[in-house]
């Protein structure tokens, strides 16, 4: 029993962390965030649900200013307000935010937001567990050597949830007469939108893909619909 308590306690803290979460995240986006109101977009929006039979898709600009879109656990969509900011600037079009919001709205879809939060829990706790036992064999580094093995796998399960979510969004873009060439062309434009400008950070540490590959992920999808 006394071997087995540090794992224990590691899934406490994991399943504590993971209601915490949840809680602060809530409270984050409540507090900053009213509901998108922009009749270009709406139009957009609107096609969209169509498409998926649905009434209308609710999405929020949540008041930061780093350029990004987001996906909360409990099903709702933000765009953060210096990502609507350059489409009001004239950086970013109507149907690149669209692409926006058909991705996270994949995201949702698909059950990352949600997993996400539970997973970055369990790691949490994996993280902790697998310190405490690498310490006994290696004082001192094994926190650093548990800290890296699980940000790797963080980066791995993320990029797999982005390369899931692009393919729902071009899915959608495509019944909803949008298409996939403002898909494209944003994730062109990312790199500058969001001050990473080719920073030379190793693609399998990174927790989103590289953009080369995502558009090919996406055309190589439209080749197989279009074989259908």
């Amino acid at each position: 029993m006394i071997k087995l308590t540090p794992i224990l306690l590691a899934v406490l803290y994991g399943l504590a962390m993971y209601r915490f979460s949840m809680w602060r995240t809530k409270r984050e986006l409540d507090a900053k965030s009213t509901e998108l109101a922009d009749p270009i977009l709406k139009v957009l929006m609107d096609r969209m649900a169509s498409a998926l039979d649905i009434e209308r898709i609710k999405v929020h600009i949540y008041e930061i200013e780093p350029v990004n879109g987001l996906a909360a656990p409990d099903g709702r969509i933000f765009i953060t307000r210096g990502f609507f900011n350059k489409y009001r600037a004239g950086e970013v079009t109507s149907e690149e935010m669209a692409t926006v919001i058909a991705h996270e709205m994949g995201h949702v879809a698909l059950g990352h937001s949600r997993r996400r939060m539970i997973d970055f829990s369990g790691q949490n706790a994996m993280r902790t567990a697998l310190a405490m036992i690498l310490s006994r064999f290696i004082p001192g580094v094994g926190p650093w050597i548990a800290n890296g093995l699980m940000s790797l796998l963080a980066a791995r399960l993320s990029r797999s949830d982005e390369f899931e979510a692009d393919a729902y969004a071009s899915a959608l873009l495509v019944k909803a007469g949008i298409g996939t060439e403002p898909q494209k062309s944003l994730f062109k434009k990312l790199e500058t939108l969001t001050g990473a400008r080719g920073a030379a950070t190793p693609a399998w540490m990174m927790s989103h893909p590289k953009t080369p590959l995502r558009i090919a992920a996406i055309e190589a999808n439209e080749a197989k619909w279009a074989v259908r």
